[in-house]
């Protein structure tokens, strides 16, 4: 009786199944879940232990949704004779063009776990760079957060109590502090910030629906490398992430115009897909590598010599290494330059920002204290 009570009934719904296809749905695979799979599935294939219970053994261990997920049914295609890069390539979620295709290039040498290991270098290198970013970007993010909020609340909360000792007293407005009290009475009538509201929202989304245009990413991109600062750091990286890739791919036996393609859609930014693509197209008609791309405009002249100099000695690869770790120091002290840039220039807005409301608030009263005197 106790069985059949807890038994299922009929036409019941399986939850568990359910909430592993929402929380597979809201995982996201990062580029260190990729280099630590990687680091792996390398050891564990060079120490013998087949590919199907490797990927087994990866996947039941696996921590994060969508990679146990993907991994469960790559394991399930390998034994129906699939190869491991096909297997691979139909979830681009979380294995894209460029893993698939030196999957690919090491199964057919044989060397899989030489390519893996490279994989994991190139991923780890990949994931130092955006945790670098990342924490570059998150001092201005956190900075500019507080102050807003400081803004916010100081206008919201502290001037209208001093606006009204100003009425009481009959004190002359500065210019300033009418400014920061028509801003102050603005923030606090929702009937008023909702249109607003509503316009940014519309003109976010209307951003967004261009940039996914061919046009509109186009321009878009174009004009964020021309940026201060940050235009030259997007060149950097775009040059490091370039010549690291197309000089893995090479070295693991990829053809020349399938690394064009490959390093194209990973390269983040379209006027520089565009310009990997036409030299692509150069290369195909006979032309040079560095040819090509001296006349796209997008590379520094360093490394169109370096890259010059690995086609006339044939070893290109190489070359592309060197290149690629020399721009990669050189995003590296970017970043800490940018960083050391923005703080004072933070912290001197924070400054003007809570002075300028100190002055509003205080400039009535040596007016009022001028009059009693």
């Amino acid at each position: 009786m106790a069985l059949a009570r807890e038994a299922k009934p009929k036409g019941g719904f399986d939850f568990s199944a359910i909430e592993e296809k929402i929380s597979v749905m809201m995982a996201s695979v990062t580029v260190k879940d990729k280099a630590v799979f990687s680091r792996q599935l390398a050891m564990m294939f060079s120490s013998g232990i087949a590919l199907m219970k490797a990927i087994a053994i990866l996947g039941d261990q696996a921590e994060n949704a969508k990679m146990k997920s993907a991994l469960k049914k790559i394991k399930a295609d390998i034994e129906t004779g699939v190869t491991l890069s096909q297997a691979m390539g139909k979830f681009p979620d979380v294995f894209d063009d460029l893993y698939c295709a030196m999957v690919q290039s090491g199964e057919i040498g044989g060397v899989l776990d030489t390519v893996l290991n490279r994989l994991a270098n190139a991923l780890e290198k990949s994931a130092k760079m955006e945790n670098e970013i990342k924490s570059a970007s998150s001092y201005p993010k956190a900075v500019g957060g507080i102050a807003i909020v400081v803004f916010f609340a100081m206008t919201t909360f502290l001037l209208p109590t001093f606006a009204g000792i100003f009425k009481e007293m009959g004190a002359t407005l500065p210019f300033i502090t009418v400014l920061l009290l028509n801003i102050s009475e603005f923030s606090r009538d929702w009937r008023r910030m909702l249109p607003l509201i509503v316009v940014l929202w519309l003109l976010m989304t209307a951003f967004k629906a261009y940039y996914k245009t061919p046009i509109g990413r186009v321009q878009i991109d174009r004009g964020m490398l021309y940026l201060p600062i940050i235009g030259e750091l997007l060149k950097l990286i775009a040059v490091a992430r370039f010549c690291n890739t197309f000089a893995m791919l090479t070295n693991a036996g990829v053809p020349m115009l399938s690394c064009f393609e490959i390093v194209g859609r990973t390269a983040g930014n379209q006027v520089i897909c565009n310009a990997i693509n036409n030299a692509s197209l150069e290369v195909q008609q006979g032309g040079s590598l560095t040819e090509a791309f001296e006349k796209e405009h997008i590379f520094p002249g360093m490394a169109i010599s370096m890259m010059r100099i690995g086609e006339e000695t044939g070893e290109l690869d190489k070359m592309l290494s060197k290149v690629g770790e020399f721009y990669e120091d050189e995003v590296e002290q970017a970043i800490k330059g940018l960083t050391s840039t923005l703080e004072p220039i933070m912290m001197v807005g924070i400054a003007a920002l809570v002075g300028s409301i100190l002055m509003s608030m205080y400039l009535p009263m040596f007016a009022v204290f001028e009059k009693l005197g």
